[in-house]
């Protein structure tokens, strides 16, 4: 199983850098950041820093969206990165949730995110695209080898399904169980019905990951409160679910949706943070299922079960109190248990 590092492009840049280098020194082989261009900072900027100064280290968005930039521009910029540091990124893109939605317009639709997933594949592996209106492009600089892996996040019915038909990737952000095999299934399902090895779809599975001392009710309460703002992320995209096919729709699981009953609006100002209070609807058993948290024994033996379950990487998210020691617990105890 590959790790990967997941962080909010916050000022100072240098700190997002130096976290980076420190997993990888971990034995980390991803390092993820958010992409809000009104909430973060620039990630390509810091991107480039964070490859300047590791060596195998593989980066990306976790995610972008094909609104926010044009198509043309996003591939550019990743081609750009993979021909100064060797083929080191991946483009993790989704429809747009907080990058979109605070600058005042919806999320994309699928659609939308299909024809962007083409062309930026096409143009950053130095292929020709069609932008639109028969406009065809190819970047008369890439040299032959690029390559620019598309992986899709996603929750709902038609995304998994659009997933599973063609992204090279799928990225799910929680890591319960139950609701991973029944979402991986979902997009393997679809890959082969539209004839393709399911075994070349990678899965990522992200959620936050906090590393306890011991298992006393103190601890896990306090790791709870530290991860308790990823539930009120995930449901904030579950509520797009329910006012699309219904609290009780065959087409999305009841253990997805149950939970969000209590919620009551979501300001993004607080988006991503563990200070968030606009999550205190997310009961302890959600926290439970979606993150990891608890001694390194308990981490590995989740993720165990992931693997088991097809995912290829799991990715931490690190926003908490706690970062340098997550990072150097799952390089000391966790990632030699999980592959050794």
């Amino acid at each position: 199983m590959d790790f990967g590092l997941v962080l909010q492009t916050d000022p100072p840049a240098a700190r997002v850098i130096s976290l980076m280098k420190r997993a990888e020194r971990h034995g980390f082989r991803y390092g993820w950041t958010f992409d809000s261009a009104v909430l973060w900072q620039e990630p390509f900027v810091i991107y480039s820093q964070i490859l300047a100064n590791t060596q195998k280290l593989k980066v990306g968005p976790m995610v972008t969206n094909p609104g926010t930039r044009t198509w043309e521009v996003t591939a550019s910029t990743f081609a750009t990165l993979n021909d100064m540091y060797g083929n080191r990124t991946v483009c993790g893109i989704g429809r747009g949730d907080s990058a979109m939605r605070v600058a005042g317009r919806p999320p994309n639709t699928l659609a939308r995110l299909s024809d962007a997933m083409r062309v930026i594949r096409a143009l950053g592996s130095g292929a020709e695209a069609d932008l639109g209106g028969g406009t065809v492009v190819r970047f008369p600089w890439i040299g032959p080898g690029a390559e620019l892996p598309v992986w899709m996040a996603g929750y709902g019915p038609k995304a998994l399904k659009l997933a599973g038909e063609e992204a090279d990737g799928f990225i799910l952000q929680l890591a319960d169980l139950y609701l991973t095999e029944y979402l991986v299934k979902a997009v393997k399902a679809a890959a082969v019905a539209a004839g393709r090895d399911p075994a070349e779809v990678t899965v990522c599975v992200a959620a936050p990951a906090y590393v306890t001392a011991d298992d006393s009710p103190a601890a896990l309460a306090h790791a709870r409160e530290q991860c308790r703002w990823f539930g009120g992320m995930v449901g904030n995209h579950v509520a797009d679910l329910v006012a699309r096919y219904g609290e009780h729709s065959a087409a999305v699981p009841a253990e997805l949706t149950a939970y969000i009953k209590a919620r009551d609006g979501y300001d993004y100002a607080h988006h991503g943070r563990s200070d968030n209070p606009d999550t205190a609807f997310v009961p302890d058993e959600i926290v439970d299922r979606f993150c990891l948290i608890g001694p390194a024994e308990r981490h590995i033996e989740k993720l165990t079960a992931l693997r088991a379950l097809g995912v290829d990487q799991f990715a931490l998210y690190a926003m908490h109190d706690a970062r340098e020691s997550v990072i150097d617990a799952y390089g000391s105890q966790v990632i030699p248990a999980v592959n050794g």
